[in-house]
């Protein structure tokens, strides 16, 4: 990496990170590494750790994306769990694929998830977006839940009549699903609060 005049890498540092963190994401040590053209992970390390020192950014002990902005220290960092099918079933896979900053009483019990499918489009879901869900929130009949039937994960508007529950698509393509209780292993994660789309 070229020379270049003292404090100036730091602050390109500095605006680096603040513009991922604003965009929804801290950056990995690995990705400020990469994007400068460190040699090793210690450079990138010291710079962020004066950044912390001198009240510029935060950090979250522990957290390799846990760096935020100082006015941000109310809020909590969600992870993004993987992928969730609005449409046909898919296997549900749990393995963090980024995390999502919320208010910090909102992170307890909340997780993300990717949209797949485009069955939730008429209530402003679509493919790609990011759902954030609530997992100790009480269910209702209209609600948007994200839940499991056989292992398998969805998303769709809640409706329990008598003893029946309807996964109902709010897209004319796409069929409801109603389960029994002899249709399989079926539990609902939890409760969509809030939709995040990037533009």
């Amino acid at each position: 990496m070229p020379k270049t005049a003292p404090g100036e890498t730091r602050e390109k540092i500095y605006s680096y990170v603040r513009d991922k963190i604003l965009a929804g994401q801290s950056p990995s040590l690995s990705e400020v590494q990469e994007a400068f053209g460190f040699k090793v992970k210690a450079s990138a390390r010291e710079h962020l750790l004066k950044l912390v020192e001198t009240g510029r950014l935060t950090h979250a002990p522990g957290q390799d994306r846990g760096h935020g902005l100082p006015d941000q220290i109310s809020l909590g960092m969600i992870p993004i769990l993987g992928q969730v099918q609005a449409g046909t079933l898919i296997e549900a896979i749990e393995a963090p694929d980024g995390y999502k900053p919320v208010k910090a009483e909102e992170a307890e019990g909340t997780f993300a998830l990717t949209v797949v499918g485009e069955s939730m489009k008429d209530t402003g879901i679509h493919a790609g977006d990011i759902v954030l869900v609530n997992r100790n929130a009480r269910i209702k009949n209209g609600d948007i839940i994200v839940s499991m039937l056989n292992g398998e994960a969805n998303i769709k508007t809640f409706f329990k009549r008598n003893k029946r529950v309807i996964l109902q698509a709010e897209n004319p393509d796409f069929a409801d699903i109603p389960i029994g209780p002899d249709d399989g292993d079926f539990q609902v994660l939890g409760r969509v609060f809030e939709v995040r789309r990037r533009l």
